[in-house]
């Protein structure tokens, strides 16, 4: 078979099963920065902007990819090596696989390496949306009192900047683009967050005043006022790539690509329609725009990411390594099922258009899609930053409310147990978090003190002095020490099922 490297040079040569680009690339021009090009971003912001290109529209929203990270050097050498051109490919339940060059994204940077060139993107006139998928930890909030942190070391670098040094941070550059913005008589950008947070928008614009303000109070204030930040809810199952998956590529399609993205076929996104200097005609390629958001991202983050964490830990103990084989053992899939119908989804309001019992059990066929392979590793890692965000406010929901929460705080039990870093047979766990020296000592000494973990206040807030909170969590702790993860699952499971009996007894 003919190997064909992946540029733009050879894109009239690739396997013709690909669907490529119908349109002129070099027509296509930057009205989009986007921070944070990873997979996810590749595999859902880039995708739907690619479609509405091939419909013949968009082309003076192309991307320009922006990578602050020292792992992003990687990514923008890799993409400039193939004229930002990647595969996506989507693998579903049945083992059905479709795979399509994109080629949205057409210039990429490393702000590091390329200061100056990131600036003039973002003070360039013609670009007009900023946006984010930085992960959770990335806007540098306190978990418990949501105030901007300065004190973190690059971001106090930054502050204290002086004339003509490069900024480090996504707040150095956005917020000096914004004020050359301002100096030039010029409308701002809209800034728009991608990432799995509730209220990102809101997150996003009390992260970036904040740092604006400690630079200038005036210039706080018109970030505070004067620039939109729409919110969004953002959905696709997207793993990992690994060298497995770009050697399957070669071999499938002859194409080689250093950098494919690999993800489930189902997509979604909903957008707060908040755009004062315009935006691409999204809604022709499937993007919900809408005036409220919420409904749509709390269903997301506390059915879906929530569910990703309450089957990570327990997933991991249980000696599961992908999501799919965790999602298919009979006890877990019980729990996590129990989890999201009797503790997740009565925390939601009514989402227009969406019927929740549907929606969750379309999560439970998402996350069993062995053709996706993604890891339990992956859900594990930076738990510190999703947990408070995914699964604590249904924890404090259901206690504020007198509901079931017991699944809940297995869930925090699992990870404390998970956070010992040494499975149930003895063996290393590595533990991926920036959090991660504080947590495995907390979690090493609740032998000793059951409620270690939990009181972190700086994580879990006031809930170990929850009197309700901490006797059902030490339970199901102590549970885990001494049966095991898989005893204390089934355990758990068979005693709320007849608790549930029970309670629909009562009723009738």
């Amino acid at each position: 078979m003919k190997i064909t490297q992946l540029n733009s040079a050879s894109l009239a040569d690739v396997d013709e099963r690909l669907a490529r680009p119908t349109y002129d690339r070099s027509q296509v021009a930057v009205g989009i920065a986007h921070f944070g090009v990873g997979g996810f971003h590749r595999s859902h912001q880039a995708m739907y902007l690619d479609h509405l290109l091939n419909k013949g529209e968009g082309f003076e929203w192309g991307i320009c990819g922006i990578g602050l990270m020292p792992t992003d050097q990687v990514m923008s050498e890799v993409l400039s090596r193939q004229d930002n051109l990647y595969t996506l490919v989507t693998r579903a339940t049945n083992g059905e696989r479709e795979a399509q060059v994109i080629g949205s994204i057409v210039r990429c940077l490393y702000a590091p390496d390329q200061p100056d060139d990131v600036l003039d993107v973002l003070v360039d006139e013609r670009t007009r949306i900023v946006s984010l998928t930085i992960t959770e930890g990335g806007y540098n909030l306190d978990p418990v009192t949501g105030r901007f942190d300065p004190t973190t070391p690059d971001v106090a670098q930054d502050l204290r900047r002086e004339p003509g040094q490069a900024p480090r941070t996504v707040f150095g550059y956005v917020i000096e683009a914004l004020r050359r913005h301002w100096e030039a008589g010029r409308p701002p950008f809209t800034i728009m967050s991608c990432d799995n947070i509730p209220a990102n928008g809101d997150i996003a614009r009390t992260a970036f005043s904040a740092f604006a303000a400690l630079v200038d109070a005036e210039l706080g204030e018109r970030v505070q006022s004067e620039v939109a930040f729409p919110s969004s809810m953002v959905d696709r199952i997207t793993p990992i790539t690994t060298p497995g998956d770009i050697a399957e590529l070669i071999e499938v399609y002859g194409i080689d690509d250093a950098w494919p993205v690999i993800s489930e076929p189902f997509a979604q996104w909903v957008l707060e329609d908040v755009f004062p200097t315009g935006r691409p005609p999204w809604e022709a390629v499937g993007v919900q725009l809408t005036d409220d958001v919420e409904p749509y991202e709390l269903m997301k983050l506390r059915l879906l990411n929530a569910g990703h964490q309450a089957i990570a830990y327990a997933g991991h103990l249980a000696g599961h390594t992908f999501v799919h084989d965790a999602a298919r053992d009979p006890a877990l899939a019980e729990f996590l099922l129990g989890y999201m119908t009797h503790e997740a989804a009565p925390t939601l309001r009514p989402v227009p258009g969406i019927n929740l019992d549907a929606y969750i059990h379309s999560l439970l066929e998402r996350f069993a899609n062995p053709s996706i392979c993604d890891t339990i590793a992956r859900l594990c890692a930076f738990a510190s930053d999703r947990i408070p965000k995914f699964l604590l406010p249904v924890i404090n929901d259901n206690l504020a409310n007198g509901r079931e929460f017991a699944r809940s705080a297995a869930v925090v039990a699992c990870w404390a147990r998970y956070a010992e870093a040494i499975d149930e047979n003895g063996a290393p766990i590595d533990v991926q978090d920036s959090l991660r020296d504080e947590l495995i000592a907390r979690a090493r000494q609740q032998r000793d003190n059951p409620l270690a973990f939990i009181e972190n206040g700086s994580i879990f807030g006031a809930l170990a002095r929850n009197r309700d909170f901490a006797e059902r969590y030490r339970s199901t702790l102590e549970s885990l020490h001494t049966m095991g993860t898989r005893r204390t699952i089934q355990g758990l499971n068979a005693s709320l099922a007849t608790d549930n009996v029970d309670a629909r007894s009562c009723q009738s």
